[in-house]
């Protein structure tokens, strides 16, 4: 089974890897051709509200609720019943994310107002955001179909296309920024339009698999349906319980707009860093390990579900640490070599670096929250993830007024991942109590190796890397040193783990 899964998760996490150089690719290009103003500021709280929803849904939130009722279904063999609901929830599913898409649109100032209170006195830049708003919000309808269409191949086993899917927003937000922007009054509206487009696009690229495989021929509306009913009311509690770090994001940019100008565009920049890895390994593991869950519980077999869980959990602590390591320590050099180009600044590097630091303190949680809350929801337990969700969501608003004076936008950054790791600690506890999760018996020996390695790549990192040349190099030697200390670190940290007897067996 072991096998299996990793195999499942290096398909998705090639594909979110292609996706996510892309997305560095785009950022680079925004930070050469628009710098850090008050017009990127506009743009990123514009685009906080459609990338909310991209990465609610991208990260699982319909799937949580979808895969486990399709897998059940499959388990009975009722495979017309099961093509009835996909076409009937498809169908309710476009009326509501149309609805409130409109609705969204009509609303856009206030939206604006809520998300970024500090831009009220700004009129030219409230104005702004206003509009690209408007642009961007239709793509909440073609992100929400995407998602759909994205759990009905997962709970297939069709991991590659969805998985790649995310890729078209990079590639159409990069031909704005080349091509549609020289061409525009106002240069970063063409950003906006490239969000718009990428909706499209994305829908057209999943839609025709659906077909091939026989899983849906037109959309019908379902709301008198008993199954998309419950679907439809397992979906609120679903989308909170996996959104507790983007709903803590939301409110980072809410109080960074009252911050020094650029404390939104620092917050963006860090967090596109810390999505790097999350999306490697946290996004990958939620989509393969929530349909083998859904399946060992139709079969009621606690214990593949048990040791899927145990397996998934050992990838986090093995992959994560020296995740985090490399994103705390090299944060500088990682933004420099990036981002730092005509418009981005060296004091842009140092801003964003430190809260990259906050952010990357989490990592290990948020990657770990990615696998927990499949625990529940696959079972179709929302209500624990929503209730733990919401206890990690109040510690981090109360740590966010804490320190956001000492830190700024650090502060908020750092709140945010105390909350991630409140929200992760109590759901593995939930688990255990509940006996649904029982740990092998190597976990210490486990983790002691994991912890041994990673201080030896930490000192080696720390006392050899000097980030006070970095800015005296240019960009083709900044990045030849930057891929060399990721190779130095994480060869010396695998090197270190096996040395220590680390074996592959103890991912089995």
């Amino acid at each position: 089974m072991s096998q299996q899964l990793f195999k499942s998760t290096a398909i998705v996490s090639t594909m979110t890897l292609i996706s996510r150089l892309l997305g560095f690719v785009r950022d680079m290009l925004i930070a050469r051709i628009f710098g850090v103003d008050l017009a990127t500021d506009a743009f990123f709280v514009a685009f906080k509200i459609p990338n909310f929803f991209r990465r609610l849904f991208a990260e699982g939130a319909f799937a949580h609720v979808f895969v486990p009722v399709l897998i059940a279904n499959k388990a009975q063999g009722k495979q017309v019943v099961l093509k009835l609901l996909i076409e009937r929830t498809a169908g309710t599913l476009a009326v509501i994310l149309a609805a409130i898409t409109l609705l969204s649109m009509l609303v856009a100032p206030l939206l604006i107002w809520i998300l970024a209170p500090g831009f009220a006195w700004q009129g030219l830049q409230h104005d702004l955001a206003v509009k690209m708003l408007q642009i961007t919000l239709p793509y909440l309808l073609f992100i929400g179909l995407v998602a759909f269409a994205g759990s009905v191949l997962n709970a297939q086993g069709k991991f590659a296309i969805p998985a790649l899917t995310p890729a078209f927003l990079n590639i159409t937000m990069i031909a704005a920024a080349i091509y549609l922007a020289p061409e525009m009054d106002v240069p970063v509206i063409a950003l906006a339009w490239g969000v718009f487009a990428a909706g499209v696009v994305q829908l057209l690229f999943q839609v025709p698999t659906l077909m091939r495989l026989g899983l849906i021929r037109r959309f019908r509306l379902g709301f008198h349906d008993v199954e998309v009913n419950k679907i439809l009311g397992l979906m609120v509690p679903a989308i909170f319980s996996v959104s507790i770090t983007q709903i803590n994001l939301l409110v980072d940019t809410l109080m960074a707009s009252f911050l020094k100008t650029g404390s939104v565009s620092w917050l963006y920049y860090s967090d596109r860093l810390v999505e790097f890895p999350l999306g490697l390994l946290g996004l990958a593991l939620g989509a393969v390990i929530l349909p083998s869950l859904a399946s060992s519980h139709a079969a009621e077999n606690a214990t593949a579900f048990s040791d899927t869980l145990d397996w998934g959990l050992r990838l986090v602590l093995l992959i994560g640490m020296p995740a985090t390591i490399g994103l705390f320590l090299l944060a500088e050099p990682m933004l420099s070599t990036l981002f730092q180009y005509k418009e981005f600044s060296v004091t842009d590097v140092y801003y964003s670096g430190l809260s990259l630091k906050a952010y990357s303190i989490g990592l290990i949680a948020y990657v770990a929250i990615k696998v927990l809350v499949p625990g529940f929801t696959s079972r179709q337990d929302v209500k624990t993830p929503v209730r733990y969700g919401m206890y990690a969501m109040l510690a981090s608003l109360a740590l966010n007024v804490v320190l956001v004076y000492p830190l700024e936008h650090a502060g908020l950054a750092l709140a945010t991942s105390l909350g991630a790791f409140i929200n992760a600690i109590l759901l593995l506890k939930k688990l255990l109590k509940g006996d649904i999760y029982r740990p092998t018996g190597c976990w210490r020996p486990f983790i002691v190796r994991i912890l041994l390695a990673s201080m030896v790549m930490s000192a080696v990192l720390y006392y050899w890397v000097d980030v006070a040349w970095w800015n005296q190099w240019g960009s083709l030697q900044r990045l030849l040193n930057l891929t060399k200390w990721i190779v130095i670190g994480g060869s010396v940290y695998v090197g270190t783990l096996f040395i220590l007897g680390f074996k592959c067996r103890h991912l089995k």
